[in-house]
C-alpha cells in the first residue's frame, strides 16, 4: 500500500479582520491610505513648486486617503539623514508598499502617478 503525501494545511487560527488587511493585486492603489513625506530645502522655488504639485495631485487623485508631511531639511536635518536624502525635493511614499522615492519638483504628472502606483486613470 502506497503512502500518499499529506496535504499541508495552515496551522493556527486566522485573526479576525486579517483578510480585509491583505491587499488585492491591482486594487490597493484605489482604496489604501497613502503615507507620504516630502523633503524640501527651505523656501526655494523648486521646493515651493514640489509642495504645490504634490498637494494638487493628492487632492485630485487621493482625496481623503493620504497623509502628507512636508519636512524642511534645514529645520530637521536628522530626519533627512535618517532617510538618506541626498537630493531635494524628494517625495517618499511609505504606504502602500512598495516604498518609493521620487526626486524633483513633481511637475511630471504621469511620472508622479506611476511612482504612486496610480497610473493614468482619467483620459
Amino acid at each position: 500500500m502506497k503512502n500518499r503525501p499529506k496535504k499541508s494545511r495552515p496551522t493556527g487560527k486566522r485573526k479576525p479582520g486579517l483578510a480585509g488587511e491583505l491587499e488585492q493585486p491591482g486594487s490597493h492603489s484605489r482604496q489604501a491610505k497613502y503615507i507620504l513625506r516630502l523633503y524640501v530645502s527651505g523656501s526655494t522655488l523648486k521646493s515651493a513648486l514640489a509642495v504645490e504639485n504634490i498637494k494638487r495631485i493628492c487632492e485630485q487623485h487621493l482625496k481623503n486617503r493620504y497623509d502628507l508631511e512636508v519636512i524642511d531639511i534645514y529645520q530637521q536635518p536628522n530626519l533627512a539623514r535618517d532617510e538618506q536624502i541626498v537630493a531635494v525635493p524628494t517625495l517618499i511614499k511609505r504606504l502602500p508598499h512598495p516604498m518609493r522615492m521620487l526626486i524633483g519638483d513633481l511637475s511630471n504628472l504621469k511620472r508622479v502617478l506611476f511612482g504612486l502606483d496610480l497610473g493614468m486613470r482619467e483620459q
